[in-house]
Parts: structure tokens; sequence; C-alpha cells
């Protein structure tokens, strides 16, 4: 174990480098929240494809195969056409925008009423999404070094703190790249092929497990629609993801970016749901399914190999968890904290030490929440219906319908966002039914009172069809300074 050790220490000290390195490039607010809007097709698909690809998508990836097969595969496989839907439709659009956040978007349409709100719900999905990310550490070094719950915890979600807050955007961009083959190494080219052959072939498999393990929809038509509601749509429009779109040089390297990291995503979907079918046929009687992962690197690969693989599943974690930690601390700093003080967000270095704060404050609460709670799982559920149930339906509509306006949009979100907390409530955390009514209830608001309403001024729809198209950038500068 001493050599897969080296391999891991190794690999957080170059993570903590990495993100030294980014600080000297991070001068400015743009620097630090989008890298400079100057990310090229392989740095963009890098870490595009990183920050969508978890600890979720590869443990519990691995441990859904594990417990389905090859149907299992379908969460992340959601995952990934939310992200190919994203970047084929939507990329362009949102990049030609130049706007730091979701809220700023919806300010640019609406015309700057319905930011704040809107920044509360993205603000408790960006820190929830954080949190399951770093709960997740104290499964990965306990792997490792049998370290406590919450020391693996502290450890695990100090380190990308400290990378985060020295370099922003550009320290998670390198940081993510070094991640994204790190992820490939390991998860393709070392587990799967290991995994596939010590289950003695994909001809064995088949002769030792139940026929529904190789059944495309053994996991349930159900199951797979509330994927699509949560994932596909989730990918849509949350911060997290944005603001890796908002990094993109041109708007044809998000597109084509974005497709790229979308189709590894759909190999990477199938990669996790062949191991987990393999782990079965090694270790049918495991405890717990999302064990499958942590017990084949262990028992099964060899010295080196273990440790390599290892910083995989670790890259995963960190890859996500610095990606939703940037997010949380834009959205507290830029929509929620900004304008409550009535200060206007400026293009100054100034606001660098601003976000560097935050992102320190935020990941405190990050670390605190995470030590508190323990199922993933709920969280993460929380997260996805909080975001689809109270922001789809307004984000979606201002891109694609023009009659929407500010209160429709509103009452979407307030709507939308109170039924599924009290559906969650009444049906518990894990149950379809919030999601599923809190979005009918969020898109029959947003239509209803949109219809019974004014429409949208000509002006902000002229200066919003002017940004669309990547005009009126100064324009757009001052009306989010005077909204401010």
């Amino acid at each position: 174990m001493a050599v897969d050790y080296i391999v891991i220490v190794v690999y957080l000290l170059g993570m903590l480098a990495m993100g030294w390195w980014g600080m000297r490039r991070a001068r400015s607010k743009s620097d630090f929240l989008v890298a400079g809007r100057r990310l090229g097709p392989v740095l963009y698909s890098g870490t595009m494809a990183a920050v969508v690809l978890g600890g979720a998508s590869t443990i519990g990836g691995v441990g859904l195969g594990y417990r389905y097969g090859l149907s299992g595969a379908w969460m992340v496989f959601t995952i990934g056409v939310g992200l190919l839907a994203l970047s084929v439709f939507f990329s362009a659009r949102i990049a030609r925008l130049k706007v730091y956040t979701v809220s700023e978007m919806l300010d640019l349409r609406y015309g700057g009423r319905a930011g704040v709100i809107s920044g509360v719900v993205m603000w408790a999905y960006t820190l929830m999404l954080a949190v399951t990310s770093t709960i997740a550490y104290a499964t990965i070094f306990d792997v490792l070094f049998d370290l406590n719950r919450t020391v693996a915890i502290v450890l695990g979600g100090s380190i990308v703190v400290a990378y985060s807050a020295l370099g922003g955007m550009w320290s998670i961009t390198l940081t993510d790249m070094v991640q994204f083959v790190v992820k490939t190494i390991g998860v393709f080219l070392l587990l799967l092929p290991i995994a596939v052959v010590k289950a003695g072939g994909f001809g064995a498999m088949r002769d030792k497990l139940p026929t529904t393990y190789f059944d495309p929809l053994g996991i349930g038509g159900e199951t797979i629609f509330t994927y699509v509601l949560i994932y596909t749509f989730g990918m849509l429009i949350g911060q997290d993801i944005w603001q890796r779109v908002f990094t993109a040089r041109t708007d044809r390297t998000a597109r084509l970016g974005g497709t790229v990291a979308g189709t590894y995503c759909l190999a990477y979907a199938l990669a996790g749901a062949v191991i987990g079918t393999a782990a079965k046929v090694l270790y049918p009687n495991l405890g717990a399914a999302d064990d499958a992962f942590a017990t084949i690197v262990k028992d099964e690969l060899p010295v080196g190999v273990r440790g390599l693989v290892l910083a995989a599943a670790l890259a995963a974690v960190m890859s996500t968890s610095s990606g939703a930690l940037i997010a949380c601390a834009t959205v507290a700093n830029n929509d929620i904290w900004a304008r409550l003080r009535g200060v206007a967000r400026k293009e100054d270095d100034d606001e660098v030490g601003g976000n560097r704060a935050f992102i320190l404050l935020m990941g405190i609460a990050v670390i605190g929440t995470a030590i508190a709670l323990h199922d993933v799982v709920e969280a993460l559920t929380v997260a996805y219906n909080l975001l689809v149930g109270g922001l789809l339906v307004p984000i979606l509509g201002g891109l694609l319908w023009r009659r929407g306006n500010v209160y429709g949009a509103l009452a979407s979100v307030a709507v939308g966002g109170t039924a599924v907390v009290g559906l969650m409530a009444a049906y518990g955390i894990l149950a379809n039914e919030p999601v599923y009514y809190g979005l009918l209830g969020s898109l029959a608001a947003y239509v209803v009172v949109s219809l019974a309403t004014p429409p949208t001024d000509p002006v902000t729809l002229a200066l919003w069809k002017d940004r669309l198209a990547g005009r009126g950038t100064e324009a757009a500068a001052t009306l989010e300074t005077a909204t401010a």
C-alpha cells in the first residue's frame, strides 16, 4: 500500500500546486470567476466533463451497475444527454450573454427584478451539491487511510477550498484537466478492462447473472423518467454548469467542446455500469451497492494501479466539489450579498479579494454541513429537486417564450420551490412526487401569471435580443449597475 499512498499524496500536492499556479493568472473578476472567458476547445471539454462527472457518477454509477446491471448506466447517461442538449441548443446563446450567473441572465431577460429570489434558490442548490461531493471524501479516505469520517471530510474539503480560493476558475480549470486525464486513465484504461477480465469476460458475466442485468430498461421506466427530469433538465440550468459555459472563448467553443464532453459522459455511464456488473459477479453479497467501487479496487487491482484508480475517484469528487463551491460563492456574493447591500458589480481587481473571501466562507459552510449530514443521496435529491422545481421553467421560458414576464417568473419560482419543499416533507425526500408536481405547478404559474399580466416592456426585450446576439454589452452593464 505504500506505493498507493505515494501516488495519492503526490496527486493531492499536485492539486495545490495547480491552485498556486492559477493564482498568478487570476488578476480580475473575469479571470477569477470565468477564467477570463478564454478557454479553447480542449480545456473547455476537459473541464466540462470533469465538473459533471463527480463522485455520484463514479462511485454511484458503479453502485447502480452492481444493483441493476447495464441499465444502471441511465443516471449518468441522462447527465450526458442533458449536457449534449445544453451544448447543441443553448450554449452559444448563453456564452454570448457575457454574464457571471444564471440570476444575472434572468435579470436581463425579465428587466432586473427576478435575481434575488432565483439567487437564493440557486445558492441552496449549489451549496447542497458541494456538500454531497464533500461527504464522499469520507468514503474514499476511509479506504485509503482508514481515517475518521470528520477528519476525512475536513482534509478533502480543505484541499479543494485552498486551490479554489487561490486562483478561482483558473485554478479549477487546471486541476480539472489533470482530474479529467486521471479519471480517463483510471476508469477506462485500468479499472474497466481489469474488472471484466477478473469476472471471466462478458460471456461468464451473462452466465452468472440474471438476464435482467443485461436488459437496457431493467432499472424501470419511472426511474429513467425521473432521472431525465432531474439530471437532464438540471444540466440545462445549473449555475455550476453555466459558469463553465461562460469560460468559453467563443460560442463555437461552447457548442463543440460541450458536445465532446457530453459524448464522453455517455461512454463513462456505460463503463461504470459494466464495472458494477463485473463487481456483482465477483462479490455477489456486498452489504451496500455503493461499496462495489471501493471493494473491487481494493481487492482486485495491483499495487500502484490501485492508487491511480483511487486517485481517479478522488479526482471525480474534487472536480464536482470545486465547481459547486465556486458556483455557490459566486451566487452568494454577486446575486445575494451585493444586491442586499445595494453595491454595483464592477470589473475591478478589488473584486478578486471579495470573491476569494466568499469561497473561503462558503467552503467552511460546506465542510460544516457535510460533517452534520450523512446521506449523500438525500442531499443530492434535495439539491436537484430545488433546482428543477424552482428554476427550470422561468429559465427555459425566458429563453424560449417571448410572452413570459417577470411576474410569471417570480410566481413560477415561488410556487415551484414551495411545492417541492412541501411535497418532500409530505412524501419523503426520495419520493418522485415532489419534482413531478413541483414542476407542473411551476409551469402552470408561469403561463397563467404571464398571460394575466402586462408583457415585458419592448426596451428590455430589445436589449435581451441584442445580448443574445452578442451585442449590447455596454447597455446591459448599465442596466445591471442600475439594478444593483
